[in-house]
């Protein structure tokens, strides 16, 4: 049937279908080919992306007592953990992470990073370990070592319900800068001890796999929710900046920093707390010589990390939380990262991060925010992040609301790292994006990851060569097999765009908002897994998004639309147009097709991605009374188009 005849019979109001064969890289069945996301619903984790009714999730609680020795570089401790089986099943074994094993010369991690050891250490010495099932008397037990993993062989089967107490006195040799993510280093006016990954944690046991083993390569963690309380020994000099709340400032600090902490809990603006010019001053500790012991206090965390120096500055300022609450910004820095350029700011930065995310997603949940200029930089924990002593301008505050934008993205929000790094990578740079563009008036905007894909520019050209690589890995790959090379262009930069082209290009802010809060708030302090995450985003939306996850997800899609040609009804342009558009890629997207008239009028309209859920080619009818002068698919350079010079059909 011809284009005319269909015209004629009325039916203008729909796409029309041409009858080309299909372009060279589409096929319509296979972009909209059902999609299994391979995780069975059941009464665990619900059909519409939300915990079922009959979720569970095992807890475990500490309290923990450690000494930092800065003369040889260790850290003893006693770590005392409250592990409640919520599952239904019956544990004969537990599972410990043991993270500092990393650095061992003979470790999976170092041995799977395929290059030369940047340092080691003897990792974690478990010296004893002991366990109480269910209110029995502890009994010693051997730890099983494998790698970054302990297996605790239970003397009782741990029954569903039952609790059992796991006490274990442990100790390492804190690395130096080659720890990464936690580790020790000097700064103008002494050493600065980031401690991360430092005391037995334990693994999750979980409904998908049961207890989720993957060793630490170099990915990030996977970790059980519970309360914290724990006790940090230090020489008296030292400040201790920790996950959660202060306990006993009146133990260590003077009676002028506790009035300017008080202070600082009710300002908006920043109160120093110790400034750069007291590091030296002795009077600023409550004591001299000996130790002091700092008593941190966290609920409903994942995790606690903690920074000790004798060198730091300390800011701080309110931050203000819906409904009337509030928590603290807090900022510990060495007198050379001082300055209204550079760490000055740092609080500013991260009071404004964290009002605008609790703001726009989730209300922060915990104490205090605090940010740490030290040797391990770009590192994030629940209530603390690591950053760097050189850090300022823009880079201080892109790394500071990326780092604490992780306080949703995997600390609230208790994903996978591990397994699925873009679960918390690419959502919080997703979300730290429209940060940049909130602060200050755009001060430090637009943030589209320019600092990740290099060019800096509009990021749907800076995408392409990752598109357009053969050997780049899907975002929906285990995180550990994304080499470096890939690691922020996919699993950072493509993850955040791809949310971003979700709610501003697919579903639009309001239906995206909504079911990306309503996914955010069910799962906040719980597992979900990728399926969850679709699922949510689908039912709420309302939307099958099975082509873009297909394309964008789980493969490494490219897309090429192109306006093909332009007819008109019974070929009188006073009868009205149609606009011939196709894919000529495997990725497809709604698209604004923008038509200028010889009258000097214009139209605009919105083509949905079914659009090429049957053909690869399709007449678009867009009405008007006179020729059309040209043609225009993307006009305002919104999508990820890999040949944008077939965009633009011109009359000749």
């Amino acid at each position: 049937m011809t284009i005319a005849r269909v015209a004629r019979l009325g039916l203008l109001a729909a796409a029309t279908v041409l009858t080309a064969a299909s372009g060279p890289g589409y096929n319509p069945r296979e972009t909209f080919a059902p999609l299994d996301l391979g995780q069975a619903v059941n009464v665990y984790r619900s059909a519409n992306g939300m915990p079922g009714p009959q979720y569970w999730q095992n807890r475990a609680d500490y309290r923990i007592h450690a000494t930092l020795d800065p003369q040889d570089k260790v850290l003893t401790g006693t770590t005392e953990i409250n592990y409640t089986n919520n599952s239904p099943d019956t544990l004969k074994v537990l599972w410990l992470q043991l993270e500092q094993n990393l650095y061992k010369a003979n470790s999976r991690g170092y041995l799977a990073a395929g290059g030369p050891v940047r340092g080691t250490t003897g990792g974690m010495t478990l010296e004893s370990a002991q366990v109480a099932v269910a209110g029995a008397d502890a009994v010693d037990v051997k730890p099983l070592i494998s790698d970054t993993r302990a297996q605790l062989l239970l003397p009782t089967p741990l029954k569903p319900g039952e609790k059992a107490v796991v006490t274990i006195r442990y100790r390492f040799t804190i690395p130096g800068k080659f720890g990464g993510r936690m580790a020790w280093g000097r700064s103008r006016d002494g050493e600065i001890y980031d401690l991360a990954q430092w005391y037995p944690r334990m693994a999750v046991y979980d409904d998908i796999r049961g207890w989720d083993t993957l060793p630490y390569l170099s990915q990030e963690f996977y970790l059980e929710y519970g309360d914290f309380d724990y006790w940090i020994t230090v020489p008296s000099d030292m400040l201790v900046a920790g996950s959660g709340e202060l306990v006993n400032p009146q133990e260590v600090l003077t009676a002028e920093q506790r009035k300017r902490f008080e202070r600082a809990k009710h300002s908006d603006t920043t109160v120093m707390i110790r400034s750069p010019r007291e590091i030296e001053d002795p009077d600023t500790r409550p004591k001299q010589g000996g130790t002091l012991t700092w008593h941190y206090r966290m609920n409903d965390t994942r995790d606690v990390a903690f920074s000790a120096s004798s060198a730091f500055a300390w800011d701080a300022a309110r931050i203000n939380l819906p409904d009337g609450k509030t928590s603290l910004a807090e900022s510990f820095y060495p007198a050379e990262s001082a300055g209204a350029d550079r760490w000055g700011r740092s609080t500013e930065y991260m009071k404004d991060a964290v009002e605008n995310f609790s703001r726009r997603w989730f209300a922060y949940p915990w104490p205090a925010a605090i940010n740490i200029a030290g040797p391990a930089t770009g590192m994030e924990y629940p209530g603390i992040v690591f950053d760097g002593i050189d850090d300022k301008g823009k880079q201080l505050f892109w790394i500071s609301a990326h780092e604490i934008g992780h306080g949703w993205f995997p600390m609230i929000v208790g994903s996978n790292e591990r397994r699925d790094a873009w679960m918390d990578e690419g959502f919080n740079t997703f979300i730290d994006t429209y940060e940049s563009d909130d602060f200050n008036g755009g001060e430090y905007g637009p943030k589209r990851d320019g600092e990740y894909a290099p060019g800096g520019g509009n990021p749907v050209d800076e995408i392409l060569p990752v598109l357009a690589d053969k050997d780049a890995p899907p975002i929906m790959s285990r995180a550990d097999t994304i080499t470096e090379k890939y690691r922020h262009p996919v699993t950072y930069f493509k993850a955040a765009l791809g949310l971003r082209l979700l709610r501003e290009e697919i579903l639009g802010p309001e239906r995206f908002d909504h079911a990306f809060r309503r996914y955010t708030a069910a799962w906040a302090f719980k597992h979900p897994k990728p399926a969850d995450f679709f699922r949510a985003m689908e039912s709420d939306a309302g939307e099958d998004l099975s082509w873009w996850w297909r394309g964008w997800y789980l493969n490494n899609w490219q897309m090429d639309l192109a306006v093909t040609g332009v007819s008109y009804v019974d070929d009188d342009p006073a009868k009205g147009a149609l606009v011939s558009v196709a894919a000529k890629d495997k990725l497809v997207m709604p698209v604004t097709l923008r038509v200028a008239f010889a009258d000097g009028s214009t139209k605009d309209v919105r083509l949905p991605a079914e659009t090429w859920i049957r053909q690869a080619e399709t007449a678009v009818p867009i009405g008007g009374t006179s020729k059309v002068v040209s043609a225009v698919l993307d006009p305002d350079h919104r999508l990820p188009d890999k040949d944008r010079a077939n965009n633009r059909w011109t009359a000749g």
